[in-house]
């Protein structure tokens, strides 16, 4: 197949691809590759960094970000197949490196989008028609940064292929947990790799094989100063407790976690006309072990515990369209996923021996060893259909029904409407509201079968036994809003959204392993409002956004046994706000290149974070927030298009990154919340410099 005629089969197959997925009504900001090179970092930085350039996007800690006031509830596509949830905490899977463009949609969904609804995050993969030759860069700076990377993309014949990989070394991992610049025992090693190989048939058939792998090393950062909790006063002054802690300090622990992720899809996409389908095959596989320090955990926190998790997914999606007629397109498809989950845990934590007259369990130096590991292999499913009406002009009704199930640890089926209606009510103004029934499965791995009687008499024993079963969750999702083209170039938004919840999902940290456990909340209620504005002409480029939101939730029915006890009590009669409820969240930023139409640009780009803070316990739980802030990153640019003057060589670009300009010291986490473990404090001022090669 001629190069031309390549290229532009493929642009027409991507189009058609992307038309398989609606989001009449919903809420779409697209990030395309100008606005990925803008942002401070570039290819470089991490993907939820881009992601908060979009409104009601706020950041937590471990890389998390929560959309709309839903904990994680985040789902991410590759060339619009959808990923089965995965393990990873710290670090993602997913780099930014990976995509050509990328985009979020969130709102009252339509029907063809199930599971993990908060927000649909759609990368388009790179691949040899669009992003053909090759480059070089090397990225790094304070803190041990050090990020080579390298990809090459080309085509020949029917064929064309992408391969990209990467290796991040640093030293802040994690968040540090304490204010100072630089964290103690924070290293990180991970490794990246995504190719992605298509076959071009003829102009309406095409088959698709994409794969990735990540693997990432973590210490998990010290706090200073921590007070020994298992160790009764009679036992710190006798020789034995001499002999079994010695000089044990918080500062000198060395806890490890270890994160692999795996994926493959295989994909055919076929036009006819009129009909149109994308049919795929999935696996995934996703790993987290975590190796305690075998005296400090025990010391610290009553238990040292080699934790180790896995779950492999396999499963298939297939989305169709039908153009009936000018008035109706019609989608439909189903989505099918088989998981096994496995859990294993072998923990040494001290025996009870006592109880003081104040009510202090005493312990002594011995131990006793638990063994513990579940495995379970479940399915989840769903179908869809919905019809796009346009009964008149300037006026489109998507309405359509799905149907989920799960049977995992907990069985469940629900029937969906969703309808959205958009009507271009004047010039350059449009409409939307939208109403949508959502079902989401709990994270199957996040649910682990504790057998929690092994612990009664031990210093990790819970302090209730009461351990219900994670439940689905069942929303009514309400939105409304308008988009308004202001000038050429100068686009404004203005969204709210309300969601009712039956057995609302949230995540928390419980224990030593950076390990997140669900629980649900018998009712939740989340509401809010957005604004987005965004200007672009020739060289300079613009966004702003501000969101206002409230998450609140009542009576907490299942895996009671992380809890408190008095939190329990409190909040099964009262509304309390979610630890990830922060009310206002903002981002800005801008790009500007000077000498733009020549063959040197020099780009200078900045962009703005603002939270008012989550929340952290006060007079009761949840019951204040922390600090707020406002963290700048600067970035300059400085491209050459034949800087060697050798044939083969292109562009050269140089850049300098300078994340945290001000160098604002603030908190994500104070370290106290429901499901919250350790405190965490946003990354200093660091200073990262690079240079790339096309070729």
């Amino acid at each position: 197949m001629p190069h031309e005629e390549h290229i532009i089969v493929n642009a027409r197959l991507d189009e058609i691809r992307s038309a398989l997925q609606s989001s009449t009504g919903a809420t779409t900001y697209r990030f395309t590759r100008r606005d990925i090179e803008n942002n401070p970092g570039g290819d470089n930085a991490p993907l939820n960094t881009l992601l908060l350039q979009a409104p009601g996007v706020a950041q937590d800690s471990f890389g998390q970000i929560h959309i709309r006031g839903d904990h994680n509830e985040v789902q991410f596509r590759l060339d619009g197949v959808q990923l089965p949830e995965g393990l990873s905490v710290f670090g993602q899977a997913l780099m930014t490196r990976f995509a050509h463009s990328a985009s979020l949609t969130t709102g009252a969904l339509p029907s063809e989008y199930g599971f993990l609804q908060a927000g649909v995050i759609d990368l388009t993969t790179k691949n040899g028609s669009a992003d053909p030759g090759g480059d070089a860069a090397i990225y790094g700076g304070a803190r041990d940064y050090f990020f080579p990377s390298l990809q090459y993309g080309g085509h020949a014949g029917k064929w064309d292929f992408f391969g990209t990989a990467d290796f991040v070394h640093n030293r802040v991992g994690v968040e540090n947990p304490t204010s100072s610049f630089n964290p103690i025992h924070d290293l990180s090693n991970q490794y990246h790799a995504l190719g992605h190989l298509r076959y071009t048939a003829d102009e309406n058939t095409r088959i698709s094989l994409t794969g990735g792998v990540s693997n990432a090393q973590y210490q998990l950062p010290n706090n200073p100063g921590q007070q020994r909790q298992f160790a009764n006063p009679s036992f710190l002054d006798s020789a034995l407790s001499q002999q079994v802690y010695g000089s044990v300090d918080s500062a000198s622990l060395n806890e490890r976690q270890k994160e692999i992720t795996d994926f493959g899809i295989l994909s055919l996409q076929k036009d006819m006309g009129t009909v149109s389908l994308q049919s795929s095959v999935i696996a995934r596989y996703s790993s987290l072990g975590y190796s305690p320090d075998p005296l400090g955990d025990l010391v610290y926190n009553g238990i040292s515990q080699h934790a180790a998790r896995s779950v492999f997914s396999t499963g298939s999606q297939t989305d169709v369209t039908w153009h009936a007629n000018s008035q109706h397109t019609v989608r439909f498809g189903y989505q099918v996923y088989v998981e096994r989950n496995v859990s294993k845990t072998n923990s040494i934590v001290y025996q009870q021996t006592g109880i003081e007259d104040d009510g202090t369990l005493v312990y002594d130096g011995s131990t006793r060893t638990v063994h513990d590991g579940s495995g379970r292999t479940g399915w989840m499913y769903g179908l869809y259909a919905q019809d796009e009406w346009r009964p008149v002009k300037n006026l489109t009704i998507n309405y359509g029904l799905r149907f989920d199930g799960v049977d995992e640890y907990t069985h469940a089926k629900q029937v969906s409407p969703r309808i959205n209606i958009v009507w271009r009510a004047w010039r350059g103004g449009v409409l939307h509201a939208g109403y949508s029934r959502y079902f989401t499965p709990p994270p199957f791995e996040l649910v682990a079968n504790t057998s929690l009687g092994k612990y009664v008499g031990t210093s990790n024993e819970p302090q209730t036994l009461q351990n219900n079963t994670v439940k689905a969750e069942r929303d009514h999702y309400f939105d409304a809003g308008v988009t308004q083209t202001l000038l050429p170039g100068w686009h404004a938004s203005f969204d709210a959204y309300v969601k009712l919840a039956k057995n609302m999902i949230d995540e928390g940290q419980f224990g030593a392993p950076i390990i997140l456990s669900a629980f649900n909340y018998r009712r939740g209620q989340v509401n809010g409002y957005e604004l987005s504005t965004n200007y672009e002409h020739g060289p300079l480029s613009l966004y702003g956004n501000a969101a206002w939101s409230r998450a609140i939730g009542k009576d907490i029915t299942t895996a009671q046994w992380t809890m408190d006890p008095d939190d329990l009590a409190y909040i099964q009669h009262r509304w309390i706000h979610l630890d990830h409820d922060q009310r206002w969240t903002a981002s800005a930023g801008g790009a500007y290149s000077f000498f733009y139409r020549t063959g040197h640009p020099t780009r200078i780009s900045a962009s703005m974070v603002y939270g008012s803070g989550l929340r952290a316990d006060g007079a009761v739980p949840n019951g204040r927030s922390v600090p707020i802030y406002a963290t700048f990153n600067l970035s300059l640019v400085q491209s050459f298009r034949d800087l060697f003057h050798v044939p083969f060589l292109k562009r050269t670009q140089l850049r300098l990154d300078v994340l945290n300009l001000f160098d604002k010291t603030y908190q994500i986490r104070d370290g106290s919340g429901i499901g919250v473990g350790a405190p965490q404090y946003g990354l200093r001022r660091t200073i990262l410099t690079g240079i790339s090669q096309r070729f």
